[in-house]
């Protein structure tokens, strides 16, 4: 057994004697052509908005005795395992373990991909996937739901963001690795799964059954409310997301025309996705200036992404919201537009996913998903574990109407009226305020088609929306946009004879 031992220690040492040298002489030209990476950290493409700063820093040689000392440990532990463990395992099942284990334990989104795996991650980025509908992490070894997709299996069940999955089919499942657990939830399209939640609130643990489903995700919806509110959806960033945005802002323009006051943009319940769409989302709503800065260990891994010329919302006002379920990609754009004042962000804190995921491709053996760099908006803000901080925070709330009559000086007994007809005293009104009226109007009629905002029962919704409306009227008075159609005259002086 010693001279094996020593064997795969000199093996394993040679091995790793041989790579240090290959990555020291490949060290500059990778600096200035970055690995090829999904879905945290895409390619450029050759986008000149991209360049790395900074001199390439020399790497310190390890101390070749001790890693030789590190490695013989390695090699005793495994021909053990090997030998004794109660039940037989493969040498690669034990070198995977090994791997895995090495990589998990540096922070919760290392890891390491078989070739299933990596297969169904990129599948996944391409935007369809077989599943349940869950976008999940691991927190103290439990599975931790971030955000359920819109549309999906596990979001007409009820799941929430911040839920805690326990138990699958009645198997525990607390300890698996992330990786283990989300297989188990894959399967064949149609067969039910059974999940037990741990809910923040719930006394007892929730038990749902969900039908998996091939899940299509379409990342980016829209709607109009009230003819001249445009909302946006962006559930996920994939690799189409950028070119929904796109089509969205086009439809809402058409379908509005000149009523047009503002967007809201919602990002709440979406955990991030392809790093370039997330650049690409907030270079459509920029004219100039940084979106996001990568910085890794040495100086030199630092990259810049800047914005191209050119607003496709034409300077209306714009919205963001977000909330615990926002996370990686949604806080790239919600922090670029806010850094740049060219959004108000509102709802509550997001998830504070500030790194940036390098997939690595193993030729035959899948690929490790490796921690290298953090994200930064423009004003230099770290992401990680902080979040973003909403400019206005709103709760979610239910909304109830209160229905009681309504009591003002035209009820007065005796009570003077205005002078004008009824058509003269809606014409005096200025333009902005009629049109309010109107809509409330239509708003208060049960027959009308587009009278009411479908978004009011999403309290916060509702209040980005009354925000977009707000600053549009704000900035309508500060131009002078709409004065009083009827000036109020002036008083002639006592001297004067007005004719």
């Amino acid at each position: 057994m010693i001279s094996r031992l020593s064997a795969l220690s000199v093996a394993a040492f040679a091995l790793f004697a041989f790579s240090g040298h290959a990555l020291a002489q490949d060290a500059a030209p990778m600096n200035d052509a970055p690995a090829q990476t999904t879905p945290e950290k895409p390619t450029t493409n050759g986008d000149d908005r991209s360049a790395g700063t900074g001199a390439p820093k020399q790497t310190a040689v390890p101390d070749s005795s001790d890693t030789y000392k590190q490695l013989n440990l390695f090699g005793d532990v495994f021909e053990r395992v090997r030998a004794q463990y109660v039940e037989p395992k493969t040498d690669e099942e034990l070198i995977e373990f090994a791997i895995n284990g090495m990589l998990t334990n540096l922070d919760p989104h290392s890891d390491y991909l078989d070739e299933k795996d990596f297969g169904d991650m990129q599948v996944q980025t391409r935007g369809e996937f077989g599943g349940l509908g869950i976008e999940v992490t691991t927190d103290n070894g439990v599975v931790k739901v971030v955000s359920p997709i819109d549309d999906t299996p596990a979001f007409r069940a009820g799941v929430l963001a911040g839920d805690y999955i326990t138990h699958l089919d009645g198997e525990n499942i607390v300890g698996l690795s992330l990786n283990e657990s989300v297989d188990k939830m894959r399967g064949k399209v149609g067969a039910p799964i059974e999940l037990t939640i741990r809910r923040e609130g719930a006394a007892e643990p929730i038990k749902l059954t969900i039908v998996r489903d091939v899940i299509k995700i379409q990342s980016v919806r829209w709607k109009v409310y009230d003819e001249s509110l445009g909302y946006i959806r962006i559930t996920t960033f994939n690799q189409n997301t950028e070119t929904g945005v796109r089509t969205a802002v086009e439809e809402i323009k058409a379908k509005t025309g000149d009523k047009l006051k503002g967007y809201v943009l919602d990002l709440r319940n979406n955990p991030g996705g392809l790093l370039d769409q997330a650049i690409s989302v907030s270079d459509l709503f920029l004219d100039k200036g940084e979106i996001v800065s990568t910085r890794g260990r040495d100086e030199s891994n630092t990259k810049r992404d800047n914005a191209t010329p050119g607003d496709i919302a034409n300077g209306k006002p714009i919205v963001i919201l977000v909330n615990g379920g926002s996370a990686s990609a949604s806080e790239i754009v919600s922090g670029a537009l806010q850094d740049h004042r060219r959004a108000l962000v509102v709802g509550t804190k997001s998830f504070g996913k500030g790194s940036v995921q390098t997939v690595i491709p193993l030729p035959g053996h899948g690929a490790m998903r490796l921690t290298t760099a953090r994200y930064y908006t423009p004003s230099g803000r770290s992401i990680q574990a902080t979040g973003i901080e909403p400019d206005i925070a709103i709760e979610q709330a239910k909304l109830e109407t209160v229905k009681g009559s309504s009591f003002g000086e035209a009820d007065l007994r005796g009570a003077l009226d205005n002078g004008l007809k009824k058509d003269e005293a809606e014409s005096s009104l200025p333009a902005d305020l009629k049109a309010e009226a109107d809509a409330q109007k239509k708003k208060d009629d049960p027959n009308a088609k587009d009278a009411t905002s479908e978004g009011l029962e999403d309290y916060q919704l509702a209040r980005a929306l009354d925000l977009v409306k707000g600053i549009m009227l704000y900035e309508q008075r500060l131009e002078g946009a709409t004065p009083a159609a009827n000036p109020v005259a002036e008083t002639p002086k006592p001297d004067e004879k007005k004719e």
